[in-house]
């Protein structure tokens, strides 16, 4: 499959931070690469390089093969983690405003319906509820019909309902061919909307691969979560992880795990077993310390 966007040893050092260190990837045609980490890892500026908003120290960017010229900006869109607009504009005026920024431009009744906006094009954007003012972003990051969109946090502050429907978008918007690059703390949105992942840290890509094939090379067991209170006290032949109020066993013998707890005498009425997550993942990789 082509590649769309091609990164080669990315940098972008500040007087005291190396902000990016030496990052290389590649984003293919029609797919959805992820950028995960936590905070202060590099995310946020290396989305801004590649939207050619921040100049790197060293390393290339290549779109279709190309350096970054002025033409890039017309075939790319950006939906940024915050977006100030002029006051007192409806929907549609945001719309044909930055429409007519654009040489090539999607047609306003295909960008309306794409993103759900018939309901409220005549509101005063102040007035949209959270997931209506993302529907509407989403709709200026998509008005010159971008073969790129990039995507900065785009559901952060969403409530659960409307960002299930944000991820419907997104899909749609994959479908029509488009690529995306997308960063998130979302990990469940992770794994549902990439194609492939590359965690980050420190200003490094430390991990890389499709959401299913990088939980299969870190991990080949699964987790068995249970009250605090019901094992308390007891003997069990398991290594037992103590988080607050539960305990969780880690075990690739799902079987042989139930039946220990169960010849120790527990009650399995509150047994939750799942399969290893992106967010376990990210944990492990990334450590536990609090970031600012």
């Amino acid at each position: 499959m082509a590649s769309v966007l091609a990164v080669r040893e990315l940098r972008k050092f500040y007087p005291k931070v190396k902000a990016v260190n030496g990052v290389s990837f590649e984003v293919e045609e029609g797919q959805c690469l992820g950028l995960l980490g936590p905070n202060g890892a590099g995310k946020s500026t290396t989305i801004e390089m590649l939207e050619g908003l921040v100049k790197p120290t060293s390393g290339e960017i290549l779109y279709r093969g190309k350096t970054l010229d002025a033409n890039y900006r017309e075939r790319v869109g950006m939906q940024f983690q915050h977006t100030a607009l002029q006051d007192f504009l409806t929907v549609r005026e945001n719309l044909n405003f930055f429409r007519s920024l654009y040489q090539r431009t999607m047609p306003l009744d295909q960008l309306i319906e794409a993103c759900h906006l018939e309901d409220y094009l005549d509101r005063d954007h102040r007035k949209l509820s959270g997931g209506q003012r993302q529907r509407m972003l989403l709709a200026i990051a998509l008005v010159n019909d971008p073969d790129l969109v990039f995507l900065d946090e785009p559901t952060t502050g969403l409530d659960p309902q409307a960002r299930r429907n944000f991820w419907e978008l997104v899909r749609s918007v994959k479908a029509r061919g488009t690529t995306v690059v997308l960063t998130t703390h979302y990990m469940e949105e992770a794994y549902l909307l990439c194609d492939d992942i590359a965690i980050m840290d420190h200003g490094r890509v430390i991990a890389r691969g499709s959401p299913q094939n990088l939980l299969a090379e870190h991990f080949n067991d699964s987790v068995l979560e249970l009250p605090a209170a019901e094992v308390a006290g007891r003997e069990i032949d398991l290594p037992l992880v103590h988080k607050e109020d539960r305990v969780e066993i880690l075990s690739a013998d799902v079987n042989a795990a139930v039946r220990k707890l169960l010849d120790a005498g527990l009650s399995l009425a509150q047994l939750k077993i799942r399969p290893r997550t992106l967010e376990d993942l990210f944990i492990q990789l990334t450590g536990k310390e609090l970031r600012s």
